[in-house]
Formats: structure tokens, C-alpha cells, sequence
């Protein structure tokens, strides 16, 4: 019988790669009762949005016009905003394509904004794994297998060496993430009018 390599599509999918690595025979389900499930359901998830937060993956980043609430802030900032939903973490705050000065509270965004000005939020948000990119699944499944080691196997060695994968290959996948953009181009002039003057 011939077998087929797949993509990893599902947190299953990410899971046994990771328990493959370690040494662990690969789980059915999250509930099917085996210590690898037992502790792949209780690690995976916060794994999975740490790892997501730990950079502006391009593939996990949106854009939304935030909406404005009507309670104001008790000090220092004039308006507040609701953060959407699915928002992990927040990376820039802007107001007619320029950042702005912002705080976060809770679930909300505190600025000075008046109430015709468009805020918009840049933040990471969790993707299905169907949407995860190679790159990021090798490291991540990495990460979980450092966490696997010492969880399953009870192994410090092959727990570090595999952190020092992930390492590695967290590394190389922001690299490439972040080749999905346009190039940023340093702006010298203040440099150059500074040394002039």
C-alpha cells in the first residue's frame, strides 16, 4: 500500500508532526484518550497564538476602520475604540495613513481622535491552519514538539534540541514572511541634513 506525504491542514495534522518528531505515536483526536491528546489539547491552542503574535506574520495581519464608543476615556486620551474580535494583538493604530498615539485598554483602543477621523487598526488575527503557510507550520510544529518532549517524553535534551529548531526555524520563516511586502526604503535625509549642518 503506498502512502501520500500531506500538507498539515488541521491542528491534528500540526499536532502529529510535532509528536512524530518526539517519538510519539500520532493521535486520532484531541479526545481520543491518549496522553499525546491529553496534552496536545491542553498546549496547542496557547502555542499556536503565541507563536502567531511573536511577529507581523503577513499572512495572519489585517485592517479594519475601528468602531468609535461613546463612553470617553476617564483621562488622558480623548476618544476610545472597540479592538475587533478576533484581534490577538495590535500593531499600529492610524489616522489617514499616519500612526498615531495610542494605549490599550482591555478590549479597547484609547487615542485622540476627533469624530470624523477614520481609525483604523492593524493587528495579527488566528487564521484556520488550512491558511497557515509551510513556513510557519515547520516552526511552529517545532515549538510544540520542544513542548512535547518535556510534556510526553519527559526528555530536557530533546526538549532543548527541539526549541533550538524552532529557533531556527521561526527565524527563517519571519524571514520569508516578511519578504511579502514592499521593500522599505530607509529615509537618509534627516541623516545626511544633520551631517551637512
Amino acid at each position: 500500500m503506498a502512502v501520500t506525504s500531506t500538507t498539515a491542514t488541521t491542528a491534528i495534522d500540526v499536532c502529529n508532526r510535532a509528536l512524530v518528531l518526539i517519538g510519539a505515536s500520532p493521535m486520532t483526536s484531541f479526545e481520543d484518550g491518549t496522553n499525546e491528546a491529553l496534552v496536545a489539547v491542553n498546549l496547542y491552542e496557547d502555542t499556536c497564538r503565541a507563536t502567531l503574535v511573536n511577529t507581523r506574520w503577513r499572512f495572519a495581519t489585517d485592517q479594519r476602520a475601528l468602531n468609535r464608543l461613546t463612553s470617553e476615556p476617564t483621562g488622558r486620551w480623548d476618544a476610545a475604540y472597540l479592538i475587533p474580535a478576533e484581534s490577538l494583538f495590535v500593531h499600529a493604530v492610524t489616522v489617514n495613513d499616519a500612526p498615531i498615539q495610542y494605549d490599550i485598554f482591555g478590549n479597547m483602543v484609547y487615542c485622540d481622535a476627533t469624530t470624523n477621523d477614520t481609525v483604523i487598526a492593524d493587528y495579527n488575527f488566528r487564521p484556520t491552519e488550512a491558511k497557515f503557510p509551510s513556513y510557519f507550520v515547520q516552526a511552529l510544529v517545532y515549538e510544540l514538539a520542544g513542548q512535547f518532549a518535556l510534556g510526553i517524553a519527559r526528555d530536557d535534551a530533546l526538549s532543548s534540541m527541539m526549541f533550538n529548531n524552532a529557533r531556527f526555524y521561526m527565524q527563517r520563516a519571519r524571514t520569508m514572511d516578511s519578504q511579502q511586502q514592499t521593500t522599505r526604503k530607509l529615509i537618509t535625509n534627516r541623516f545626511i541634513v544633520s551631517r551637512r549642518s
